[in-house]
């Protein structure tokens, strides 16, 4: 690979006589890495593991993901192992059970699933992306991972100043100049340069001033990128100390993990490089916020708009036994959200743009109930509540590609499908055929008729899980 002439100038001052590895690594093999769900997946696959992250594990060859069921049914995330570090910062900053937590730049949601997986139950997560398109990505990946406590939105992060003194912890995995992923996307090095890079430390400064005060005095922000540009790490962490008060949180790190420490004007900041580490490019600090708080408190909330009646309760909370939920009307669905952050919730809804919130239950249609697809996804399911379906590798193909299927069951009404176990979604027994309730918008598009019968079967038996 040909690297910018500018950039590698840059990098032979920074790495010095390591520069030589440094572009070597450009050239070997890439890996891939995968994080599991352990709400959906206990068992250690026979894979080896990401040092940093007891969830993350590495495949010694890359499937073809869209074809597996477990993929789409949330068991594990396609995932970068660098990025994983999330895992150890979390460790040593979550110091209680109930903490509220914004992902501010979350598309198209590692952090978030991975932070939806690390964060005690009773935390909340809130998951936002300003563009769109890439909040509904978003939003699809975490209705996928199935935890409740999560709520999606789309806003801008000077919205976030609507909520002042609102969060526990932000973390910041910025928009940046993508070195990091030079060896992985080819684009990346051809729409680099120095004034786009230029361009993105000024950005992210403008992003962190935006939403700093919705951080709370004591709280913490994670600040991440993938590149390696100092102008967007260390001298950005410089510039929050000159900007606002706040001190150093150090991170244990372990000697074989390759991380590389440097330092921000008494701030340690981690630093991946490809030639130390099995993984790209990234960069993370981690700063506590002090000083004294100039906003007042928010008003509270005397009554619930959102509140369901008792029989939308009881329909409800009969599809699940945990007690911190309760069951919410939204719009015109019913949602399972923890009774702990409704207050929260309703802030939000009068502030920001919600996605999603919760899991949807369903939507009521003459007093029956319609089961939401997020909701055979989630981890909250009593799944006594409805007959399975099994179904095998080439039908549950065609059912996530939305096709018909006519499976062996004697159960009127709404069935659960699965694979292996593991939920995929709905299908309605008509008696004379079966109605698919698979999201259109979620059905895979690629043909795979090349991988139909015995090949498919040996394609999806390359991913041990």
């Amino acid at each position: 690979m040909i690297l910018p002439e500018i950039f590698s100038r840059r990098m032979m001052k920074m790495l010095d006589k390591e520069y030589d590895d440094f572009q070597q690594s450009f050239n070997n093999e890439l890996v891939t890495t995968i994080r599991i769900n352990s709400d959906k997946f206990t068992d250690k696959p026979p894979l080896d593991r990401v040092a940093y992250c007891e969830t993350g594990f590495f495949v010694p060859k890359r499937p073809v993901f869209t074809i597996d069921p477990f993929f789409h049914s949330g068991v594990y995330y396609v995932q970068e192992s660098s990025s994983m570090f999330l895992e150890q910062a979390m460790k040593s900053v979550v110091t209680k059970s109930d903490i509220t937590v914004l992902d501010l730049c979350a598309a198209p949601g590692g952090k978030s699933t991975h932070l939806a997986s690390i964060l005690p139950n009773e935390s909340l997560l809130v998951s936002n992306d300003v563009i769109r398109t890439r909040s509904q990505i978003l939003s699809e990946n975490l209705r996928k991972w199935g935890k409740p406590n999560v709520i999606v939105t789309n806003n801008d992060p000077h919205d976030f100043q609507r909520l002042p003194d609102f969060f526990d912890l932000l973390v910041i995995d910025a928009p940046c100049s993508g070195e990091g992923l030079f060896r992985r996307d080819e684009n990346a090095v051809h729409e680099w340069s120095p004034e786009n890079a230029q361009l993105c430390s000024k950005r992210q400064q403008r992003i962190l001033a935006d939403v700093w005060p919705t951080l709370k005095v004591g709280g913490v922000l994670i600040y991440s990128t993938c590149t390696f540009n100092p102008a967007e790490n260390e001298e950005n962490i410089q510039w929050l100390n000159d900007f606002a008060d706040i001190e150093p949180v150090t991170l244990g790190i372990a000697d074989n993990w390759g991380i590389t420490v440097t330092d921000a004007g008494g701030f340690p900041c981690y630093r991946f490089y490809p030639h130390k580490v099995s993984g790209e490019g990234f960069f993370m600090a981690v700063v506590r916020k002090v000083g004294k708080s100039d906003s007042s408190p928010m008003k509270k909330f005397k009554e619930n708009p959102l509140q369901a009646s008792k029989a939308e309760k009881e329909i409800g909370k009969s599809l699940f036994s945990d007690e911190r939920l309760d069951i919410l009307r939204f719009e015109d669905s019913l949602l399972a959200f923890p009774l702990l952050h409704i207050s929260e919730l309703l802030q939000i809804k009068n502030n920001l743009r919600i996605i999603h919130a919760g899991v949807k239950i369903g939507e009521l249609k003459h007093n029956d109930l319609i089961p939401a697809h997020e909701l055979a996804l989630s981890t909250i399911l009593k799944r006594s509540a409805f007959p399975e379906i099994d179904l095998t590798i080439e039908v549950a193909i065609s059912f996530l590609k939305r096709e018909d299927i006519s499976p062996q069951s004697v159960n009127k009404g709404w069935n659960l499908i699965t694979y292996r176990n593991k939920p995929l979604g709905w299908v309605k027994n008509l008696g004379n055929r079966f109605n698919s309730a698979f999201p259109k918008e979620w059905r895979i598009r690629m043909s795979v008729s090349e991988f139909r019968d015995e090949r498919l079967k040996a394609e999806i038996l390359k991913f041990p899980l």
